[in-house]
């Protein structure tokens, strides 16, 4: 095993990944910005190392920075998380040119896969069903000629993406042209590739993935399926472990069709194969994601399985240890993604300063961030600070919890999707599972009243991290842990401002 990890990412994932590290006795090593500086990550790691300023494409995505921090530090291995640098062969390839292990598959894997046309040539190959679309990677002129004989509506993708990006719904030929010009520069300026594929457009349907896990002497297995379907313009916003539209049957047949394509991949490490799954129970394969993803959580908890763990023993050489008949399957989870957007007002971001922070906590709730007071959230990287996870015997257990979560859950000073996730869990379609990839479009009304101005909970927190201060040095004469009434409505009053208390409850 290694002694010790870099991690090239930021925020939750990376602190994460480090408590993995942590248990298992390996050093963590942060690297970071200049922006970046008093982040969290930066703070929990056994080493910590600035690597440039503030723009990732001269800091996270350096590749050359990263390594060289690498070996300056000794050490053995690179964690990538998601994201950044996480599916680049380039920078496997490199990892490996310089002696160090690249925590994830092999860099001929990454290239097959971070393809999105190779990628349905090795599921065609593997017996698997794509959604019928374009055979490959098609000119703006070969689009315009192939689009009508696939059908509209049909989706523009970009071949080299993922995470939503470089996708674009056309619901008639009078937008094709446009929405092409404008897919291809969105994956250029995210993909560094403009290379596009079309594909039909299946409605409705429901986004499903499997988790897989194979070593490098063979050995392979599936994690059953995570739900993905409430999206906002392709992005997950909501994930949850089992499905409520995948029975035993089911699970077996798209898990069996996962290791299929995996194994025909050549793949090692952890990753996910997604798939569209419509009405009548057919599926469809739509892209693999070679890394650890967002909602590897949901996974981890109804398989009782350490994901980063497991990926580390791979990547060191070890076995699985296990075969496909030791996984069990336990219970239900739900994840639900916390970013500094304003969802009452078309997710516009929100920047600032953390107030005031309380996580929840109690039976069968966890929360991965990258938060604390005092932080202060900068523009360069993505919205997404924590994410909440919620495991119970049942859905309804799991619901129920996670309602309880999102109460206790106070986040002051920039707005957040909580109050989005809060309406969410007590909308009727969703509590009956009765949903698919369009659901927020169509049925999901986030034109509703915005809560009154929340200054006055902001001053009550800050009242109240005056008076801790105080109390912490004695300046004013008051016993550690005495409540005063005030203190204690004051309490009260910022709970029920933060959770969305009072006649306003569960609005934006």
């Amino acid at each position: 095993m290694f002694n010790k990890v870099l991690i090239a990412n930021r925020g939750e994932i990376a602190v994460r990944i480090m408590r993995s590290c942590r248990d298992m006795g390996i050093t963590s090593v942060a690297v970071y910005s200049e922006a970046d500086e008093t982040s969290l990550h930066a703070r929990y790691a056994d080493e910590a190392y600035c690597i440039g300023p503030a723009a990732a494409a001269e800091s996270y995505l350096n590749a050359a920075k990263i390594i060289e921090t690498a070996l300056a530090c000794a050490a053995e291995a690179i964690h990538p998380g998601y994201g950044f640098l996480s599916e680049q062969a380039d920078f496997a390839r490199a990892c490996a040119a310089a002696g160090i292990k690249f925590i994830g598959p092999s860099p001929e894997t990454l290239r097959l896969l971070g393809d999105k046309v190779e990628a349905r040539r090795i599921a065609e190959a593997a017996g698997v069903p794509s959604v019928p679309g374009s055979a490959g990677r098609v000119s703006p002129e070969g689009a315009l000629q192939l689009a009508p004989k696939i059908g509209f509506p049909l989706l523009i993708k970009a071949a080299g993406g993922g995470g939503g990006k470089g996708i674009r719904l056309v619901e008639d030929a009078s937008t094709l042209e446009e929405s092409l010009r404008t897919a291809a520069a969105e994956a250029q300026a995210s993909f560094g590739d403009d290379g596009l594929y079309l594909e039909r457009f299946l409605d409705p349907v429901r986004h499903i993935e499997v988790q897989v896990l194979a070593d490098a002497h063979g050995g392979i297995v599936h994690m059953g399926e995570r739900e993905c379907s409430i999206q906002r313009r392709s992005q997950k916003l909501v994930e949850e472990s089992p499905s409520m539209a995948v029975d035993a049957a089911l699970r077996e047949r798209l898990g069996a069709a996962a290791v299929a394509i995996a194994r025909e991949a050549g793949y090692e490490n952890a990753g996910t194969i997604e798939f569209l799954l419509d009405k009548d129970g057919a599926f469809y394969f739509i892209e693999a994601n070679a890394r650890l993803q967002v909602e590897h959580p949901v996974t981890e908890l109804v398989a009782g399985i350490d994901l980063v763990r497991e990926q580390l023993r791979a990547a060191a050489g070890e076995p699985l240890g296990y075969t496909q008949a030791d996984i069990s399957l336990r219970g239900w989870a739900i994840e639900c993604r916390i970013t500094t957007e304003d969802a009452g007002r078309g997710f516009l971001p929100s920047l600032g300063r953390i107030d005031h922070l309380s996580e929840p906590s109690g039976p069968g709730v966890r929360v991965d961030s990258s938060l604390f007071a005092g932080l202060e959230l900068n523009p360069y990287y993505d919205s997404l600070v924590s994410k909440l996870v919620v495991y119970g015997s049942d859905r309804p257990q799991a619901l129920a919890r996670l309602r309880r979560a999102l109460d206790e859950y106070q986040i002051l000073g920039v707005k957040t999707t909580l109050p989005f996730h809060r309406r969410l869990v007590d909308d009727v379609r969703f509590i009956a599972g009765d949903i698919d990839t369009r659901y927020l479009d169509r049925s999901f009304d986030f034109e509703v009243q915005a809560p009154p101005d929340d200054q006055d909970a902001l001053l009550v927190a800050a009242l109240l991290s005056h008076q801790r201060r105080a109390d912490g040095n004695g300046s004013n004469g008051a016993k550690a842990g005495s409540a005063s009434r005030w203190r204690q409505g004051g309490r009260q009053a910022a709970s029920q401002r933060a959770t969305g208390g009072g006649s306003w409850r569960r609005t934006f």
